[in-house]
């Protein structure tokens, strides 16, 4: 009797999978995801949902009807968003081209990081806004220095004293022609700074689509008005 019968037929071997196809089925999880594109060097281009995954292709779907100029040529981005099933930042990278009005093809669709973190676009910002309190020591509108904003939240400066969940409303004009916009926030983080000052990081609640919107419109607008050297 040979040796390898004394143990039994030895089964299949299981198939390894290449990296493209690890990349490939790690991407399936994303579909339907709401991602951020900006350009390599950090610019914010448009919101859209990831569709159509397809190995390493997808589609693009912009949610803003701002109109991007599509050039012929590829273009090399960054793709961020946040994955509800894994309560997880998701960085990807790929290269879009115009497909038609509002949807772009992506391709060479990669996985580069997961992380904890929310991965919203921000903006950096040095603006005067107020908070306002319902109730507890600092209730009433105090004043405040917006530092940075993205659509899910906002970094603001601060001579009063706040508290981790403290809750308020965040009121600034992000752009001086348009209307004042109002937030409602929570505290996450609170940072001492010299001189008894704070920085304070809030999440946005209760936003509705809608609202998400307005504040990527007011964004886009930001970044637009610097690329023409305006204040």
């Amino acid at each position: 009797m040979k040796l390898f019968n004394l143990f039994g037929t030895r089964g299949k071997e299981e198939p390894v999978q290449s990296e493209e196809e690890n990349n490939a089925e790690e991407l399936k999880a994303y579909s339907g995801m709401r991602v951020e594109i900006t350009t390599e060097d950090g610019r914010l281009l448009f919101v859209a949902k990831l569709m159509g995954l397809k190995g390493n292709q997808a589609e693009l779907h912009q949610y803003s009807e701002i109109e991007i100029a599509q050039e012929e040529e590829s273009i090399h981005v960054r793709i961020r968003g946040y994955s509800d099933h894994e309560r997880k930042a998701v960085y990807l990278e790929g290269v879009i081209t115009p497909k038609q009005k509002h949807i772009w093809q992506v391709d060479e669709l990669t996985v580069v990081k997961i992380g904890n973190d929310r991965a919203f676009f921000r903006l950096t910002t040095d603006l005067d806004a107020t908070a306002t309190m319902f109730s507890g020591l600092e209730m009433g509108e105090k004043p405040c220095k917006l530092l940075n904003i993205s659509v899910g939240g906002a970094c603001i400066g601060s001579e009063y004293r706040y508290h981790k969940d403290d809750k308020f409303l965040l009121k600034v004009k992000l752009i001086e022609d348009r209307p004042v916009s109002a937030m409602f926030c929570q505290v996450i983080r609170i940072i001492e700074k010299e001189d008894e000052k704070f920085e304070y990081g809030c999440q946005f609640l209760e936003l509705t689509e809608d609202d998400q919107e307005k504040i990527t419109q007011n964004i886009f607008e930001v970044q637009r008005q610097r690329r023409k050297g305006v204040s």
